[in-house]
Order: structure tokens, then C-alpha cells, then sequence
């Protein structure tokens, strides 16, 4: 892949998770104070809400960082090499997970 498609990608994929997190965690305001005189069932489900939404974000901040590593790959020249073998990524990969640092088959593994 050249590396202006790479840097197009990368910088898509950015703006995209970025809107995501902003949008999953909007600042606190009325949201405090939600949860009074509500139903214990209304409240549960807030928090399950909460919950996966923080887990949802933790997820997308952890993209951001490999996107960070990624970009840093792409000024040192080994974009598109895996991280673990050197190997190429190939470029139907890249194209889907513009941040991805191993093959396939090496991210199974890694993943256990």
C-alpha cells in the first residue's frame, strides 16, 4: 500500500473513533442527576449502559493508540511489515484495519 493511501486511511480512522468516543461520553451535566426518583429497574439499566459504553470507549482508545503506532511505522518506513515477523500485511488487511500490526494468522495467535 503507498503511503499516502496509508496516511489517508489512518487519519479517517482517527476521525471516525474520535467522533465515536465524543459521542460515548458526552460531558456530565443533567445526566447526575438521572437517577433520581427512578424505577431500580431504570437505574440498572443506566448503569449497565454506563458501563458498556466506558468498555466501548476503553476499546476505541486502545484503536487510537495502535493508530498512534501505526503512524509512527509509516515516518519509520515499516508500515504494512508485522510487528512480530516482519512480514508483509497484506494490503486487503490494511485496507479494513488501516492500524493493524501483525498478519492474520499471527493475530490469532497473539489474540490466544
Amino acid at each position: 500500500m503507498d503511503d499516502e493511501r496509508a496516511r489517508q486511511l489512518l487519519a479517517d480512522a482517527r476521525g471516525r473513533i474520535e467522533q465515536e468516543i465524543r459521542q460515548l461520553l458526552p460531558g456530565v451535566g443533567d445526566e447526575e442527576l438521572s437517577h433520581i426518583d427512578q424505577h431500580l429497574g431504570d437505574a440498572g439499566t443506566e448503569l449497565f449502559e454506563n458501563e458498556r459504553d466506558a468498555g466501548l470507549a476503553n476499546r476505541l482508545r486502545d484503536d487510537l493508540a495502535a493508530i498512534g503506532r501505526a503512524e509512527k511505522r509509516l515516518e519509520e518506513g515499516t508500515y504494512g511489515l508485522s510487528v512480530e515477523s516482519g512480514h508483509p500485511i497484506p494490503d486487503e488487511r490494511l485496507a479494513a484495519i488501516p492500524w493493524a500490526e501483525r498478519t492474520v494468522d499471527e493475530q490469532a495467535r497473539f489474540n490466544g
